[in-house]
């Protein structure tokens, strides 16, 4: 029989280490969507992460971060609300400030955006990387530390550097294939309890053999591995 899985709710899963918090109980923006045990590690305050770590996030753009991201600490994610204008002379953006500059706030209204920075699941967001706005990471992606990731990250890539670079890819487009087919993040959570040693040191093809079975009415039975 497997044991009782993990708790997607808790807010400090480990309670010695009080440096490590999921985000899903944590975040209370609607403009950031996390996915169940996520989690954030940071020895000064991860509780902080919504307005030290999410910058410049005013709309309408959101934050969308899948399930089992690990996201060490300092990681950036730089929001559209950054922008300024590039196509006149300055870029200082005069009307914030107030006064009668604030009467020409028409000019920072229509800056170009990229839409939303969007994380797949099982991602792995190193030491201080930061993720520019309208970044999409793909599933299983690993963001080394330090790195400013402008563009778009395939499945199970490896990026790193400044700008971040594809340095290769953590499987074989046909096992990549397999395991977004298989989505082991989408099993049940006792399901998935029962084959952690599978996910964490086996093969694709053990991942495969451990998928529940969907019965006629499509839910998910026992897997026969």
């Amino acid at each position: 029989m497997p044991g009782v899985p993990a708790d997607p709710t808790v807010l400090r899963p480990m309670p010695d280490q009080p440096r490590v918090v999921l985000l899903k109980p944590l975040v209370t923006s609607p403009l950031i969507e996390v996915g169940e045990f996520s989690y954030y590690d940071d020895p000064d305050d991860p509780t902080a992460f919504e307005t030290r770590n999410v910058l410049y996030h005013y709309g309408p753009e959101r934050l969308v971060i899948g399930k089992f991201c690990a996201l060490g600490t300092g990681v950036r994610f730089l929001m559209n609300g950054a922008n300024h204008r590039m196509d006149g002379p300055s870029t200082f953006p005069f009307p914030i400030m107030g006064g009668s500059w604030a009467e020409h706030f028409d000019l920072l209204t229509g800056l170009p955006g990229r839409g939303d920075t969007v994380v797949g699941n099982d991602v792995w967001l190193g030491y201080r990387a930061t993720v520019m706005p309208g970044v999409r990471i793909g599933h299983g992606a690993v963001v080394a530390s330090g790195s400013v990731v402008v563009d778009d990250v395939p499945d199970y890539g490896v990026v790193g550097g400044n700008p971040a670079r594809l340095l290769r890819r953590r499987h074989s487009e046909e096992d990549i294939a397999r395991l977004l087919a298989v989505a082991w993040w989408d099993w049940p959570a006792e399901h998935i309890t029962a084959h952690l040693r599978t996910l964490m040191s086996g093969t694709v093809a053990d991942v495969e053999n451990a998928a529940p079975q969907v019965s006629g009415d499509g839910r998910a039975g026992r897997a026969d591995a």
